[in-house]
């Protein structure tokens, strides 16, 4: 639900929802270091590189951003499409805070509205958005295709679907070294600046229990999505799906 490279909800009691809630908005004050610390810094390369795949980005577009974080993915939007309004919704309200203080450093506080919120139960109308946008927040929806089917429903015809999500990578070496950082590195790197393990237990499982490629492209298909692309970044470790209403 989170704009997040790195971490997906923790083991905890509650339901699914109030764990990743609880666990962003433990970690809230880190986040963005941990980021830049995890990913190497690529992570602002993939948000970018959503950015880009924005469709008619000259033009006044209205965009939602889904588990918007600390509204990385956001500000790259505005800066992509100067003349567009995005909305950024998350469940962890410190996250927000953070992203808020983020975008009102930057001048950005009349493009980016920020607000809590569930991707599963999205209080706009119909045919709203003229894209979505979702970095590393569908692994963690409650419900994957119930979230699909919301954002569907406030695309505009014709309105475009960008996605980054974690994907395992296929070259043989470079597989087992994804993983091996993954389940040795990150976990002990995360605690050591957030002090926070819960955070980082479910990370490998989660990134290979979700549906990747082209099995990610025949659940958009099935929930309404024409057109769905599927581009491979940084050696497969993480990869950009593109859809149509």
């Amino acid at each position: 639900m989170m704009s997040d490279p790195i971490f997906p909800y923790g083991p905890g009691p509650g339901d699914r929802k109030s764990q990743v809630r609880r666990m962003f908005n433990r970690i809230a004050w880190r986040y963005d270091a941990l980021n830049a610390w995890l990913s190497l810094g690529i992570h602002r390369r993939w948000h970018r590189r959503a950015a880009m795949a924005l469709a008619r980005p000259h033009s006044s577009l209205h965009l939602l951003d889904l588990a918007t974080g600390t509204a990385d993915l956001a500000i790259a939007l505005a800066r992509r499409s100067p003349a567009s309004h995005i909305t950024g919704i998350d469940p962890a309200e410190a996250m927000l805070e953070i992203g808020r203080e983020k975008v009102d450093r930057m001048g950005l506080g009349e493009k980016i509205r920020l607000k809590p919120g569930e991707a599963e139960n999205l209080p706009q109308p119909d045919n709203t958005f003229d894209a979505v946008t979702v970095a590393f927040g569908v692994r963690n929806f409650q419900s994957l295709k119930g979230g699909l089917l919301e954002i569907h429903r406030v695309l505009k015809p014709g309105g475009q679907l960008i996605i980054l999500e974690f994907s395992m990578p296929g070259m043989w070496g470079f597989r087992h070294l994804y993983r091996w950082y993954f389940r040795h590195l990150v976990p002990r790197i995360g605690q050591w600046l957030s002090n926070d393990p819960q955070a980082y237990r479910y990370l490998v499982r989660s990134v290979q229990a979700f549906p990747q490629g082209t099995a990610f492209e025949a659940l958009l298909k099935s929930t309404g999505f024409k057109n769905t692309r599927c581009t491979p970044l940084t050696f497969g470790v993480c990869s950009l799906y593109t859809a149509y209403k």
